[in-house]
Protein backbone atom coordinates (compact mmCIF):
# COMPACT_ATOMS: atom_id res chain seq x y z
CA UNK A 1 0.00 0.00 0.00
CA UNK A 2 1.26 3.41 -0.83
CA UNK A 3 1.02 5.84 1.92
CA UNK A 4 1.70 9.36 0.82
CA UNK A 5 1.56 13.07 2.59
CA UNK A 6 0.83 16.39 0.23
CA UNK A 7 2.27 19.49 2.08
CA UNK A 8 1.69 23.42 1.47
CA UNK A 9 -0.17 26.29 2.74
CA UNK A 10 -4.13 26.66 2.48
CA UNK A 11 -4.54 27.54 -1.52
CA UNK A 12 -1.15 26.10 -2.79
CA UNK A 13 -3.60 23.41 -4.85
CA UNK A 14 -3.14 20.15 -2.53
CA UNK A 15 -7.01 18.93 -2.77
CA UNK A 16 -6.28 19.55 -6.87
CA UNK A 17 -3.27 17.90 -7.37
CA UNK A 18 -4.28 14.96 -4.71
CA UNK A 19 -7.54 14.31 -6.99
CA UNK A 20 -5.55 14.09 -10.06
CA UNK A 21 -2.94 11.65 -8.21
CA UNK A 22 -6.07 9.33 -7.17
CA UNK A 23 -7.25 9.42 -10.83
CA UNK A 24 -4.03 8.28 -12.09
CA UNK A 25 -2.98 5.84 -9.71
CA UNK A 26 -6.01 4.09 -7.91
CA UNK A 27 -5.13 5.97 -4.12
CA UNK A 28 -7.50 7.04 -2.36
CA UNK A 29 -7.65 11.10 -1.13
CA UNK A 30 -7.93 11.71 2.28
CA UNK A 31 -8.88 15.29 3.04
CA UNK A 32 -9.09 16.22 6.87
CA UNK A 33 -10.80 19.49 5.82
CA UNK A 34 -13.46 17.56 3.52
CA UNK A 35 -13.89 15.26 6.47
CA UNK A 36 -14.31 17.87 8.75
CA UNK A 37 -16.57 19.70 6.49
CA UNK A 38 -19.12 16.88 6.37
CA UNK A 39 -18.99 16.58 10.03
CA UNK A 40 -19.90 20.43 10.20
CA UNK A 41 -22.76 19.96 7.22
CA UNK A 42 -23.84 16.99 9.23
CA UNK A 43 -24.66 18.73 12.61
CA UNK A 44 -23.05 16.18 14.54
CA UNK A 45 -21.34 17.29 17.89
CA UNK A 46 -17.61 16.96 16.62
CA UNK A 47 -18.57 19.21 13.49
CA UNK A 48 -20.46 21.99 15.67
CA UNK A 49 -17.09 22.08 17.81
CA UNK A 50 -14.79 21.77 14.33
CA UNK A 51 -17.05 24.82 12.51
CA UNK A 52 -16.17 27.09 15.58
CA UNK A 53 -12.09 27.04 14.59
CA UNK A 54 -12.60 26.32 10.79
CA UNK A 55 -14.76 29.51 11.00
CA UNK A 56 -11.88 31.59 12.38
CA UNK A 57 -9.15 30.27 10.44
CA UNK A 58 -7.40 28.36 13.31
CA UNK A 59 -6.64 25.12 13.13
CA UNK A 60 -8.86 22.12 14.56
CA UNK A 61 -7.19 20.26 17.74
CA UNK A 62 -5.65 16.99 17.07
CA UNK A 63 -7.73 15.26 19.26
CA UNK A 64 -10.75 16.17 16.92
CA UNK A 65 -8.68 15.25 13.63
CA UNK A 66 -7.16 12.29 14.71
CA UNK A 67 -9.95 9.60 14.89
CA UNK A 68 -11.74 10.98 12.07
CA UNK A 69 -8.38 10.24 9.73
CA UNK A 70 -7.28 6.75 11.12
CA UNK A 71 -10.98 5.53 11.18
CA UNK A 72 -10.76 6.43 7.34
CA UNK A 73 -7.24 4.53 7.11
CA UNK A 74 -7.95 1.49 9.06
CA UNK A 75 -10.88 0.44 6.60
CA UNK A 76 -8.82 0.48 3.45
CA UNK A 77 -7.76 -2.80 4.13
CA UNK A 78 -7.02 -4.14 0.21
CA UNK A 79 -6.18 -0.86 -1.64
CA UNK A 80 -3.25 0.33 -3.44
CA UNK A 81 -2.89 3.09 -0.84
CA UNK A 82 -4.04 6.74 0.04
CA UNK A 83 -3.10 10.38 -0.03
CA UNK A 84 -2.94 12.63 2.99
CA UNK A 85 -4.45 16.27 2.24
CA UNK A 86 -4.05 18.93 5.19
CA UNK A 87 -3.24 15.58 8.02
CA UNK A 88 -0.81 15.90 10.12
CA UNK A 89 -0.99 19.47 10.38
CA UNK A 90 0.94 19.55 13.45
CA UNK A 91 4.22 17.56 14.57
CA UNK A 92 2.28 15.99 17.22
CA UNK A 93 -0.01 14.61 14.51
CA UNK A 94 2.93 13.42 12.33
CA UNK A 95 4.88 11.83 15.31
CA UNK A 96 0.57 10.22 16.25
CA UNK A 97 0.23 8.78 12.56
CA UNK A 98 3.91 7.46 12.46
CA UNK A 99 3.15 5.81 15.96
CA UNK A 100 -0.41 4.29 14.50
CA UNK A 101 1.60 3.30 10.76
CA UNK A 102 4.68 1.62 13.08
CA UNK A 103 1.89 -0.69 15.28
CA UNK A 104 0.74 -1.55 12.17
CA UNK A 105 4.53 -2.42 10.52
CA UNK A 106 4.07 0.31 8.18
CA UNK A 107 5.20 3.72 7.34
CA UNK A 108 4.77 7.06 5.03
CA UNK A 109 6.49 6.78 1.57
CA UNK A 110 7.16 9.69 0.54
CA UNK A 111 6.11 13.50 1.46
CA UNK A 112 5.29 16.02 -1.61
CA UNK A 113 5.23 20.16 -0.46
CA UNK A 114 3.56 22.09 -2.82
CA UNK A 115 5.03 25.96 -2.02
CA UNK A 116 3.33 29.32 -2.93
CA UNK A 117 4.08 32.60 -1.57
CA UNK A 118 1.66 34.12 0.75
CA UNK A 119 0.76 37.01 -1.68
CA UNK A 120 0.04 34.49 -3.90
CA UNK A 121 -1.92 32.73 -1.91
CA UNK A 122 -4.22 35.07 -0.52
CA UNK A 123 -4.80 36.26 -4.12
CA UNK A 124 -6.14 32.92 -4.88
CA UNK A 125 -7.97 32.16 -1.61
CA UNK A 126 -9.97 35.54 -1.03
CA UNK A 127 -11.64 35.69 -4.70
CA UNK A 128 -12.94 32.05 -4.42
CA UNK A 129 -16.56 31.96 -4.43
CA UNK A 130 -19.10 29.14 -5.50
CA UNK A 131 -22.81 28.57 -6.97
CA UNK A 132 -24.79 27.71 -3.98
CA UNK A 133 -26.64 25.56 -6.07
CA UNK A 134 -24.60 22.84 -7.56
CA UNK A 135 -21.03 23.56 -6.00
CA UNK A 136 -19.45 25.00 -9.17
CA UNK A 137 -16.28 26.81 -8.50
CA UNK A 138 -15.48 30.20 -9.78
CA UNK A 139 -12.72 32.53 -8.77
CA UNK A 140 -12.86 37.18 -8.98
CA UNK A 141 -9.48 37.04 -11.06
CA UNK A 142 -9.00 33.65 -12.51
CA UNK A 143 -12.14 31.93 -13.63
CA UNK A 144 -15.31 34.10 -13.79
CA UNK A 145 -19.07 32.76 -14.83
CA UNK A 146 -18.66 33.51 -19.03
CA UNK A 147 -22.17 35.37 -17.96
CA UNK A 148 -22.06 37.75 -15.37
CA UNK A 149 -23.98 36.44 -12.34
CA UNK A 150 -25.17 33.43 -13.66
CA UNK A 151 -23.53 29.51 -13.18
CA UNK A 152 -22.41 28.09 -16.13
CA UNK A 153 -23.07 24.83 -15.04
CA UNK A 154 -26.92 24.84 -13.77
CA UNK A 155 -27.87 28.39 -14.55
CA UNK A 156 -28.14 29.45 -10.99
CA UNK A 157 -27.82 33.22 -10.06
CA UNK A 158 -26.53 32.38 -6.53
CA UNK A 159 -23.27 32.05 -5.67
CA UNK A 160 -21.83 32.03 -1.57
CA UNK A 161 -18.21 32.21 -0.39
CA UNK A 162 -16.79 30.34 2.42
CA UNK A 163 -16.13 32.66 6.11
CA UNK A 164 -12.94 31.92 6.30
CA UNK A 165 -11.74 32.91 2.40
CA UNK A 166 -12.08 36.64 3.79
CA UNK A 167 -8.60 38.23 3.16
CA UNK A 168 -7.95 38.87 6.33
CA UNK A 169 -8.75 35.04 8.21
CA UNK A 170 -6.88 33.88 4.68
CA UNK A 171 -3.68 35.98 6.18
CA UNK A 172 -4.23 34.42 9.69
CA UNK A 173 -4.18 30.84 8.15
CA UNK A 174 -1.25 31.45 6.95
CA UNK A 175 0.50 32.89 9.87
CA UNK A 176 -1.12 29.51 11.45
CA UNK A 177 0.49 27.15 8.89
CA UNK A 178 4.06 28.59 9.02
CA UNK A 179 3.77 28.51 13.19
CA UNK A 180 2.43 25.17 13.47
CA UNK A 181 2.86 23.42 10.10
CA UNK A 182 5.68 24.26 8.24
CA UNK A 183 7.85 22.59 10.88
CA UNK A 184 6.76 19.30 9.71
CA UNK A 185 8.96 19.69 6.44
CA UNK A 186 11.73 19.26 8.44
CA UNK A 187 10.80 16.60 10.64
CA UNK A 188 9.94 15.01 7.30
CA UNK A 189 13.49 16.01 5.63
CA UNK A 190 15.12 14.40 8.71
CA UNK A 191 13.75 11.25 7.14
CA UNK A 192 14.68 11.70 4.05
CA UNK A 193 11.11 11.62 2.82
CA UNK A 194 10.99 15.31 0.94
CA UNK A 195 9.84 16.49 -2.51
CA UNK A 196 9.62 19.98 -3.14
CA UNK A 197 6.97 21.38 -5.61
CA UNK A 198 6.97 24.93 -6.77
CA UNK A 199 2.75 25.03 -6.55
CA UNK A 200 2.70 29.48 -8.15
CA UNK A 201 3.48 27.14 -11.93
CA UNK A 202 0.52 26.00 -13.89
CA UNK A 203 -2.06 22.47 -12.53
CA UNK A 204 -0.34 20.83 -15.98
CA UNK A 205 3.23 21.82 -14.79
CA UNK A 206 3.07 20.91 -11.15
CA UNK A 207 1.11 17.58 -12.08
CA UNK A 208 4.21 16.66 -13.94
CA UNK A 209 6.56 17.48 -11.76
CA UNK A 210 4.05 15.52 -8.83
CA UNK A 211 4.31 12.70 -11.53
CA UNK A 212 8.07 12.45 -11.52
CA UNK A 213 8.32 12.02 -7.63
CA UNK A 214 6.39 8.69 -8.47
CA UNK A 215 8.58 5.70 -9.34
CA UNK A 216 7.06 3.93 -13.15
CA UNK A 217 6.01 1.22 -10.62
CA UNK A 218 3.47 2.34 -8.81
CA UNK A 219 2.31 -0.89 -7.69
CA UNK A 220 5.35 -1.23 -5.17
CA UNK A 221 5.89 -0.29 -1.42
CA UNK A 222 8.25 2.83 -1.28
CA UNK A 223 7.54 3.91 -4.44
CA UNK A 224 7.78 7.42 -3.47
CA UNK A 225 10.96 8.97 -3.42
CA UNK A 226 12.21 12.44 -1.38
CA UNK A 227 14.17 14.60 -2.54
Amino acid sequence: MIKVILLGPPGAGKGTQAKLIEDKLGLKQLSSGDMLRAAVTGGTAIGQTAKTFMDSGALVPDEVVVDVVFEHIDGMSGSKGFILDGFPRTVEQAIALDRKLAEKGSSIDGVIVIQVSDDKLVERIAGRFTCAQCGEGYHDVFKRPAQEGVCEKCGSQAFKRRADDQPETVKHRLKTYHQQTAPLIDYYRRRGKVAIINGELSIEHVAKEIDGVFSSDVTAESSVTGG
